[in-house]
């Protein structure tokens, strides 16, 4: 269970090791991670290999982010029916940007991007949304030239909308039709056909939100933008203002005001929110599409790097491990885990390995008849 993992994380019920100080002998005591992708402590190493595998498809071009997003009339199916809702939201945006980049009307090229599931607002309550980033042009039909956006414009956002929103109706019908979805409790009105059809058309009638930020024009940002989006959970420790055992307070930003706030919750109203955006076992949150597909990544990299005069970079072999000798890993490795905390000076090394304690059996008691 998830809240198990994590209320263990980094104790002694996960075991652990003792590190000395080559320098001065100093001893300190390390516990496991759970490695959970929900947990707050757990996401800086993930992050790290994600980020060192990522700079081998940084292209030398301006970047876009674009953002997809669900209206709140929706979200609701999404909890009942997570991984359903959850990979028709990522494969409509996918679809979408694909599409319209294709036409000749506005790009006539083909994206390579990957997109991130956000299931979270800041104040943790439910908010499901896709974060996308593109570079600002794509590769011709045949393959042979770069077709550059315009300069401060990716693709025009209305027409995402519009695509976006008639793509994730029609799956989310097509779903219904075939018996897929699930809807109980508060949701168990639109179980006949004429009431999820007026529930559908009701979402058609609102503007669907999708925003697009400027591209970037200096490439050198995107993984240091990216650090901001791929492996954040819904709350991460340094929000959290005070903790204990009736309440929480986090610290949020409210964007209407562009300025930071504090909210008090209830323990368990805080335990709900946090719980609402643990994705099913297995499910993936990041995902590669176009010319960053999996299937044909390396030799259509290859391609873009080609046509836009980029040589291979001949680093690309060395940022693939999680080595740390790698520099982009001790960047982002704090400093109290590279030397010792207390002469600052020698490297700390595993000395002694400690085992997880054995598990606790409790014994049923009879009582004498």
């Amino acid at each position: 269970m998830v809240v198990e993992r994590i209320t263990a994380c980094r104790t002694a019920r996960l075991g652990g090791h003792i590190d000395a100080c080559d320098a001065c002998g100093h001893q300190r005591i390390s516990y496991n991670s759970c490695r959970n992708r929900h947990c707050p402590k757990c996401q800086g190493s993930a992050q790290v290999a994600w980020l060192e595998a990522r700079q081998a498809d940084v292209l030398p071009v301006p970047y876009a982010h674009v953002v997809f997003t669900i209206p709140q009339l929706l979200a609701p199916l999404a909890l009942q029916n997570p991984s359903l809702v959850y990979d028709l939201l990522l494969r409509s945006s996918a679809r979408t940007l694909q599409e319209i980049a294709k036409n000749p009307k506005h790009l006539g090229a083909r994206l390579g991007f990957f997109a991130i599931l956000h299931t979270w607002g800041q104040t943790l309550l439910h908010h499901p949304h896709v974060h996308c980033v593109v570079p600002a042009g794509g590769l011709s039909e045949d393959g042979r030239t770069w077709r550059a956006c315009r300069p401060g414009f990716f693709l025009p956002v209305r027409v995402l909308s519009r695509l976006f929103r008639g793509k994730f109706i029609a799956g989310l019908h097509e779903a219904f039709r075939e018996g897929r979805l699930e809807l109980h409790g508060r949701l168990a009105r639109y179980r006949s056909s004429s009431a999820f059809v007026r529930l559908l058309h009701e979402a058609c009638r609102t503007e669907w939100v999708v925003y697009a930020k400027p591209p970037f024009e200096r490439p050198e940002l995107v993984l240091e933008y990216l650090a901001r989006y791929t492996h954040r959970i819904a709350i991460s420790n340094h929000r959290l203002l005070h903790v204990d055992d009736e309440a929480v307070t986090l610290r949020y930003k409210d964007y209407r005001s562009r300025r930071s706030r504090s909210l008090t919750l209830p323990l368990g109203e805080f335990t709900r929110r946090f719980l609402l955006h643990v994705l099913p076992k297995g499910f993936v949150r990041i995902r590669h599409y176009g010319f960053l597909a999996n299937g044909c990544r390396a030799r259509l990299l290859a391609c873009c790097r080609g046509v836009l005069g980029q040589p291979e970079d001949p680093q690309v072999e060395q940022v693939s491990g999680r080595s740390e000798d790698n520099g982009l890993f001790l960047e982002l490795l704090p400093q109290s885990l590279r030397l010792c905390p207390h002469c600052g000076r020698g490297p700390m090394r595993c000395i002694e390995v400690l085992g997880r304690p054995p598990p606790q059996h409790h014994r049923s008691r009879h009582v004498a008849a």
